[in-house]
């Protein structure tokens, strides 16, 4: 087996390696609005759900030679923004957000997505996805290893959930209809494939 000392390593190589390692990764694309009132879109797969009391998710979103992105500055600026989970049916529109857009151009108008009021938010979402969730700013870090950071570290709460009902079930999610897709390296990505169960031990 290889022992590899991430110090002895470029950025690169790291990046490499932790997302061809760390698979799949739920992809979240998250909806914010610009002071303007433009809608911003934007896939994230450094993307996790933190705690359930209260409902937490995290978002690191990463910065460009060292220029936060807009979906970062607009969750600061508005303190709220909208998750979408992404899915089988919806990805490829996804994929096309994460073109280098203007930020007064908004991706959801880009790629042809509707537009979707939300409940608790001033952010809208979109409704083409078959869940969306409603989120406020919690906690806020900048993150990096030198002078300046690196990433934008985002904790939400969900205070809004809203889900196809076809796929919802005596209080829980059918994966299968949902039909999530993963993050791999590189181009490529995953569906969720066969599921099998094991039991927890006392």
């Amino acid at each position: 087996m290889l022992s590899i000392d991430l110090s002895a390593q470029t950025e690169r190589d790291n990046y490499k390696l932790l997302i061809g390692s760390i698979i799949p990764r739920p992809i979240a694309f998250v909806t914010t609005l610009t002071n303007g009132g433009i809608i911003n879109g934007a896939p994230f797969s450094y993307f996790n759900v933190v705690a359930s009391n209260p409902p937490l998710l995290s978002l690191s979103i990463g910065r460009s030679n060292g220029r936060q992105k807009d979906t970062a500055r607009n969750i600061l600026d508005k303190k709220e923004f909208v998750i979408h989970i992404v899915d089988e049916q919806n990805v490829e529109k996804v994929n096309q957000t994460a073109a280098g857009l203007p930020c007064d151009q908004s991706e959801i108008d880009h790629v042809g997505f509707t537009p979707a009021a939300s409940l608790k938010v001033s952010v809208p979402g979109i409704k083409e996805s078959k869940i969306r969730i409603e989120c406020v700013l919690e906690k806020y870090l900048e993150l990096g290893d030198g002078e300046a950071p690196v990433c934008d570290f985002i904790i939400g709460r969900a205070v809004q959930f809203h889900i196809d009902d076809e796929i919802f079930h005596n209080g829980r999610v059918d994966p299968q209809g949902l039909a999530a897709v993963g993050r791999l390296a590189g181009h490529d990505y995953a569906k969720i494939g066969e599921i099998f169960t094991l039991e927890r031990p006392k």
